[in-house]
């Protein structure tokens, strides 16, 4: 499920010039269009707690995968009608399918996580950044044959809807961490427990850790390759391997970091990696060598890499409702990925790209700061 995750946030990307030049349309309203993926994922996020609380886990996450199935056919079929509102419509049901199966899968990994007794979360985002660079080999591929951008989703609206029944492996039971109570079946005591996780300082303090990260992962897909482009005089092509070393170190620390975390726990490993992005950070400011610069990309692709699934780890287990605790840190996270990039815009148009890269590395001290919240929840009583 995480795979499939992965595959279908980057089922478009490859093919954002053919669906620009298709549509008739221009940058700015791409832009837009992206937005509302954002925008869906955060309602998504919202109706993640009552979804599973109605359905159960496994109906709950095969209603998601099948969520993000239809919107990327209504996607496809929009496409082939050339009608920018629909296309805009399926963008943000899709971020809402996508948003809600995020929270849902990370409950079930965390449940997993308990039981097995050692750290796996890591492992399975890393299959989430393996699915992206998948589904963007199927974008590029398409594109070399020729295949239309609608044909493409559609033919992966059918594959992902087929891969539905998987959910089925899936135990049925609460997912409760232990030693915590069962989460309230009453709506309105499930709604007002979680409006009080926003006023919870630990829960916070974990998602202001997923919003550093976040902001430092989503910041350099925006925006790493246009930096090495323009601020460190490299080609385009030589830009792009920049950020595919930056993709490759994050998704290599999440394969590896398992056995790490549980000798150092998710707290020293946070403070470790957030350290190591401060200073992959201010290398890739400051270099002038670009192997030194490539370096430093290097270090903040693991900067960036555990905040996250830790972050999920230490939310489903700090009290009672995993789902609804996991929505709480995740939106918060997911805001840095909408509003963070564009925060990084405006600074970069007022004092320059390589200047503005500066707000990343002090997120990454909040995020060293923060990285105490992450410690196991003390035993009840």
């Amino acid at each position: 499920m995480f795979g499939l995750g992965g595959i279908t946030i980057s089922a478009w990307g490859p093919r954002l010039p053919a669906i620009k030049a298709g549509l008739g349309i221009g940058t700015a309203t791409i832009g837009l269009l992206l937005a509302g993926v954002t925008v869906g994922a955060l309602l998504g996020l919202v109706a993640s707690t009552p979804l599973r609380r109605w359905l159960g886990g496994r109906r709950a996450v095969a209603g998601a995968i099948l969520l993000v199935a239809a919107a990327i056919a209504l996607m496809g079929v929009a496409l082939t009608l050339v009608v920018v509102p629909l296309v805009a419509v399926a963008f943000v049901i899709t971020g809402t399918g996508l948003g809600a199966l995020d929270v849902l899968i990370n409950v079930e990994g965390a449940a997993v996580e308990r039981t097995a007794g050692r750290t796996l979360m890591p492992g399975m985002h890393a299959a989430w950044s393996i699915g992206v660079a998948v589904g963007s080999g199927i974008g590029a591929a398409c594109a070399a044959l020729g295949i239309t951008p609608a044909a493409q989703l559609i033919g992966e609206a059918v594959v992902i809807a087929a891969a539905a029944p998987v959910t089925l492996a899936i135990p049925a039971g609460q997912s409760v961490p232990d030693g915590t109570a069962e989460p309230p079946r009453d709506r309105g005591a499930q709604l007002r427990q979680w409006l009080r996780g926003w006023l919870e300082v630990r829960l916070l303090l974990i998602g202001l850790v997923m919003f550093g990260v976040e902001l430092g992962e989503g910041s350099a897909n925006s925006w790493l390759t246009l930096a090495v482009r323009n601020d460190h005089g490299q080609s385009a092509a030589v830009a792009a391997l920049f950020f595919t070393v930056f993709a490759t170190c994050e998704g290599l620390s999440r394969i590896f970091a398992g056995p790490v975390v549980d000798r150092l726990g998710r707290a020293g490993v946070v403070r470790l990696t957030a350290a190591l992005g401060i200073a992959g950070i201010m290398v890739f400011i400051l270099a002038r060598n670009p192997w030194i610069v490539l370096f430093g990309v290097m270090l903040w692709g693991v900067g960036v890499s555990l905040g996250f699934p830790l972050g999920t780890s230490a939310a489903a287990a700090s009290g009672p409702d995993a789902v609804a605790r996991i929505s709480v840190v995740s939106s918060i996270g997911y805001f840095a990925n909408l509003a963070g990039p564009p925060a990084i815009g405006a600074l970069a148009q007022a004092a320059g790209l390589l200047n503005a890269v500066w707000v990343i590395a002090v997120l990454f001290a909040a995020v060293f700061a923060a990285a105490g919240s992450l410690r196991p929840r003390p035993p009840a009583g």
